[in-house]
């Protein structure tokens, strides 16, 4: 994404940048390279990842803490499934996203939601993903995923079950906008995952799992982890996630200045259920939502934003 900076812009015309900076370059959970989603067009000349072929982007470290290791029997968690393991399963992202800027009217800069179906395949390094017909109810996104199916994705995970990094490889004839809302999906998905703890637990415990998002403002995002139920492989585990920025100063790309955080609120819940023997999670919904509020310091302008998104599965 390219920013312009323009140092000394009077107020109308600066607030006007801010909140085009804003609108393309803050999504609070639209992370790493999901910046620009909500405005990218067809010939604005952005290329999103994987556009020429498969980019892996590497995730930040999932640092997992038990508070509670719950009730007797207790065992350690973890992935246990062959390469060469099948599952199919359906994914839905969902992002909504309303700015205002001081007293204008409010401005919608959602993504439309996307149902992605895909057939998982194990390997000995991680999940390969194969992307069947990507639907969205937006007429226009929808048109434009027609030739998504086929995409290639996966994740490469650790030993407690974070994801460590993301594989994207879009067909080669998919349109940059169907790319695009591909890698916010993804996003949304990975930075909604889960990492067990590294200590037997059973039936009632309770872990956090600290992760930096970058999103435009680095975020320090704590997901709490309930185990709610056991039945053999079968974990229903309940979520509460809560994000907070690093620091009060946002500095915007490209040198286009600074921003104060003047208020920030994200955090949500949901429940999962994952099967031990299976890749990805059989069934569940995450919902996180807030508001935020960000001051230009330059020409006193105020940026209001009120987000929800949400990141569902099923088979």
């Amino acid at each position: 994404m390219t920013v312009l900076s323009y140092p000394h812009l009077p107020r109308i015309a600066r607030s006007g940048v801010l909140l085009m900076v804003l609108a393309v370059g803050l999504s609070a959970f639209g992370a790493g390279c999901a910046d620009g989603v909500e405005s990218r067009g067809e010939t604005d000349g952005t290329e999103p990842l994987g556009l020429r072929k498969e980019v892996t982007v590497p995730i930040p470290a999932a640092v997992t803490t038990v508070v509670s290791a719950g009730a007797e029997p207790r065992s350690l968690l973890r992935p246990d499934y062959p390469a060469g393991t099948v599952q199919r399963v359906t994914l839905y992202t969902a992002h909504h996203i309303e700015q205002q800027l001081d007293e204008q009217p409010k401005r919608d800069f959602s993504t439309p939601a996307l149902t992605i179906p895909m057939t998982a395949h194990t390997t000995t390094e991680g999940i390969d993903l194969t992307l069947g017909s990507v639907t969205s109810p937006d007429p226009t996104l929808a048109k434009a995923l027609t030739k998504i199916g086929g995409s290639h994705a996966g994740f490469d995970l650790s030993d407690l079950g974070a994801i460590t990094a993301l594989r994207l490889e879009p067909a080669p004839d998919a349109s940059n906008t169907a790319r695009a809302a591909l890698e916010q999906a993804f996003y949304q998905a990975v930075y909604r995952s889960i990492a067990f703890p590294d200590q037997p637990v059973g039936e009632g415990a309770v872990w956090t799992v600290r992760q930096e998002v970058n999103g435009g403002v680095l975020l320090d995002q704590v997901t709490t982890a309930t185990l709610t139920e056991r039945d053999g492989d079968r974990l229903t585990i309940e979520l509460h996630v809560t994000q907070k920025p690093k620091s009060l100063v946002w500095n915007l790309p490209n040198n286009a200045g600074t921003l104060d955080i003047r208020d920030y609120v994200m955090q949500g819940a949901g429940t999962i259920t994952v099967d031990l023997g299976l890749p990805l999670p059989v069934a569940g919904s995450i919902t996180v939502g807030g508001h935020q509020s960000y001051r230009d310091p330059r020409s006193a302008s105020t940026l209001r934003q009120t987000i929800d998104t949400q990141v569902s599965w099923t088979e």
